[in-house]
């Protein structure tokens, strides 16, 4: 990966295209549980991140935000992906 001094090229546009190194680190260091976290399908929001609470007789009930939802979900990859530039590198692509 870059440094961030290779995005200042990218003036405004760049902490939307590449997290900082503080910000990269400390995603890695991040808890998640692979097995639980989801993104929800949302009216307004497109996708909301949630946790799944349980699941019984093909039923999954998912925490997310704005209360409970059973409805669509797909899985989440870890923060340590988000904006990564080599999509090939994610394990989930939706």
């Amino acid at each position: 990966a870059s440094g961030d001094a290779e995005m200042a090229v990218f003036g405004e546009a760049a902490p939307y295209l590449r997290k900082s190194e503080k910000e990269r680190i400390a995603d890695q260091n991040k808890p998640f549980d692979a097995k639980t976290s989801v993104f929800v399908v949302h009216p307004k929001e497109s996708f909301v991140k949630g946790t799944i609470q349980s699941k019984e007789s093909g039923k999954v009930t998912v925490k997310t935000e704005a209360g409970e939802v059973k409805d669509q979900i797909h899985p989440m990859n870890p923060p340590k992906y988000d904006k990564i530039e080599d999509m090939a590198m994610m394990t989930h692509l939706h």
